[in-house]
């Protein structure tokens, strides 16, 4: 090779969103490590055990600053093409194989992942009343008669109408070729399975029973399926799959863009989502001991951007004002025409959406929290890239959605990664000493200081961020407005001067992965004002419509809102003021909402009316949003009252900031 070591290239790692500088020559499996992601090895590097795979992604990420090519590592050696003779890579490659030549940008896939991602997306307990959409049927046909003409279809329809007292008029054409020869192996006995009892989906011979059915919850994110038994309700197994289209733009609006700037741009996400939900199904059945072909439902929610993209519709009119919808009702699809490799015959249902920012995500999450039946005022919150929020009780639901941004998640924090083994997601910082203690994901075990620890971390994860930022505020090394306090410096040796700013070394170099420090920037703090301050705005728009100043209860959504501290949620801001002990998380609620439609068909009806009754807020274009976003930067905010908080926040607050002019103060916001 004629680069050296000298010379470095960018690369960056997903579904991590690690990257970094990386030396021209570096071998990937080593250059994974660098960035904090460990990739399986079992035989150390010598390109026999196949465990390091990876995917060099091709193509133009301006988001990333990246043009990545297969020709950017280096060629197919001897070995590796040995390896593949026997155990062909499908266009993977061996990372330890390849060595850095230009930018990349790789994906790491799960099975290659030595610390997996941790994915809170399991089924929580419910109670559901199992009415399925899909269901089977044990029918004794009418023999046929030499001289009746009836065709044996017709003969079954009249058999069902006798024995289960249904009119169906429809019969899928899979299940017709097969209908005659389970007639005759079953001696005219059949089991049918049934959609809705309007249509035959599938003809077994004799007595059978098994009939299986997904919900699915397309995350920005992640992808994550539970499969249930129809007839039992029973989840069998819940899978999950980081979303591939993290690769094209780890928000919406990135995934928007990358659809208006690349002509194939939307079927090359479209076709992704697909390949992942097919993996998923296959995973599913695989763990449950049945055949693919036994499922025949699938309930599918996601966020307007991801429900368009999965049709394959073209997100771009989401993309601004006024945010239209190509289609808002619910959808009832074939699994075939969607190239969904279950029954062929089976049926995708796809829940309605509210607005172009409010989608049936939302509306799963209130099938299974059900705000229009509670005598409490109640606020869901659902945090992601984009905030979805509902706020209501049975006299009216209010929804919207709010731009927080990808900081929550890890993103465009200096050493921030999703949650995943070895990512901060706990911190604590003595206010005495202003020394912080961690814990990482996948132990148990509390790091005080700068002591050793075996458990060395990665980098810090959305709710980790949220709980060091929290901190640094109690303890007094930030002010109400998010700056790092200069003076902090006398106290400790952990407060010090970065560039033109200051930052917090919340963990060494020696108790890093990377041997390279984690800190806590200036702008890793304004991100998260950012992003705290667009979903209390959000918030705030909502009690204003419907004139409220509080609420008694607050449920936090979704993965994060599973890990978040709801103490230091609210410390920061991100929820209004409420009896902590009525702050709750519930989990993956939209795929809990999807699974209640898959197993009761009446929530689909459910699922209709909430879509036409919610009241949606236009937050993007309401007059007095930049106002509340501006009150909401402040910790925890510049004038609504936080009484539950008045214990633990800092006392005489205004006394401790720093003099700053007013003309820097101006500027400072102004630049958010």
């Amino acid at each position: 090779m004629g680069n050296t070591k000298s010379e470095s290239r960018l690369i960056a790692l997903m579904p991590s969103g690690r990257q970094g500088e990386i030396p021209v020559g570096t071998n990937l499996l080593d250059a994974s490590r660098m960035l904090g992601v460990e990739l399986e090895s079992i035989c150390g590097g010598k390109q026999t055990c196949g465990k390091c795979q990876i995917v060099v992604e091709e193509g133009n990420f301006p988001k990333l600053g990246i043009e990545s090519a297969a020709e950017h590592v280096t060629p197919i050696g001897s070995r590796e093409a040995q390896y593949a003779e026997t155990d062909p890579l499908n266009g993977r490659r061996l990372a330890c194989a390849c060595e850095v030549v230009g930018d990349l940008l790789i994906t790491v896939p799960l099975e290659s992942q030595a610390r997996k991602q941790v994915i809170a997306k399991a089924a929580t307990d419910r109670v559901i009343e199992v009415r399925p959409a899909v269901r089977q049927i044990y029918v004794e046909a009418i023999a046929p008669d030499i001289d009746d003409e009836t065709g044996d279809w017709e003969l079954l329809q009249q058999a069902i109408s006798e024995q289960w007292d249904l009119d169906i008029q429809s019969i899928d054409l899979n299940a017709l070729v097969a209908l005659q020869p389970a007639l005759k192996k079953g001696k005219m006995a059949v089991t049918l399975t049934i959609w809705q009892d309007r249509e035959v989906l599938r003809v077994e011979p004799g007595y059978s029973e098994g009939v299986y059915g997904l919900a699915i919850d397309v995350g920005s994110t992640t992808v994550a399926a539970h499969l249930c038994d129809l007839r039992t309700g029973e989840v069998l197994t819940t899978e999950s799959e980081v979303n591939p289209q993290v690769r094209y733009g780890e928000d919406l609006m990135s995934r928007v863009s990358y659809g208006m700037e690349n002509k194939q741009g939307v079927a090359r996400m479209h076709r992704a989502i697909i390949r992942t939900l097919n993996q998923l199904a296959v995973k599913s059945a695989k763990t449950a001991g049945i055949a693919k072909t036994d499922i025949t439902d699938i309930v599918l929610v996601g966020n307007p951007v991801m429900h368009h993209i999965f049709l394959g519709i073209d997100p771009v009119e989401l993309g601004a004002a006024p945010f239209a919808l190509a289609v808002k009702g619910s959808l009832d699809l074939k699994a075939r025409d969607m190239g969904i490799s279950i029954n062929p015959a089976g049926r995708v249902h796809i829940f309605p959406a509210i607005a172009g920012h409010v989608g049936a995500d939302n509306v799963a999450v209130q099938i299974a929290e059900a705000p229009h039946r509670s005598e409490e005022l109640v606020l869901i919150v659902d945090v992601g890239t984009n905030a979805e929020i509902v706020l209501g009780d049975k006299n009216q639901v209010l929804c919207a959605s709010s731009p927080t941004g990808p900081a929550f998640e890890g993103a465009q924090i200096t050493h921030g990664q999703r949650a995943a083994p070895g990512a901060i997601e706990r911190v604590r910082i003595d206010p005495e000493t202003l020394e912080p203690r961690f814990k990482v994901i996948g132990s148990d075990e509390w790091v005080v200081g700068d002591a050793p620890t075996e458990n060395k971390p990665t980098g810090i994860c959305g709710s980790g961020i949220i709980e060091a930022v929290a901190e640094m505020y109690l303890t007094g090394i930030i002010s109400t407005d998010g700056r790092i306090r200069g003076r902090n410096k006398e106290r400790t040796a952990r407060v010090r001067n970065n560039e033109r700013s200051l930052e917090y070394v919340l963990v060494t170099a020696e108790q890093s992965a990377t041997e390279k420090e984690i800190v806590v920037t200036q702008n890793d703090i304004r991100a998260i004002q950012l992003g705290v301050a667009a979903l209390y705005a959000g918030i705030k728009l909502l009690m204003m419509e419907r004139g409220v100043d509080k609420v008694d209860r607050i449920v936090l959504a979704g993965a994060f809102g599973s890990f978040i501290s709801p103490k230091h949620a609210m410390v920061l801001g991100l929820i209004p003021d409420c009896d902590l002990e009525n702050v709750t998380a519930v989990g993956n609620a939209a795929g809990d909402g999807a699974r209640i439609a898959l197993l009761d068909k009446t929530a689909r009806e459910d699922a209709a009316e909430i879509s036409k009754n919610a009241i949606h807020i236009q937050t993007a274009t309401a007059s007095n949003f930049q106002d509340e976003f501006v009150a909401a930067i402040s910790f925890p905010h510049a004038s609504d009252p936080f009484p539950h908080l008045e214990d633990i926040l800092p006392k005489a607050n205004d006394e401790l900031v720093e003099e700053i002019p007013r003309r820097s103060r101006r500027r400072s916001m102004a630049e958010m």
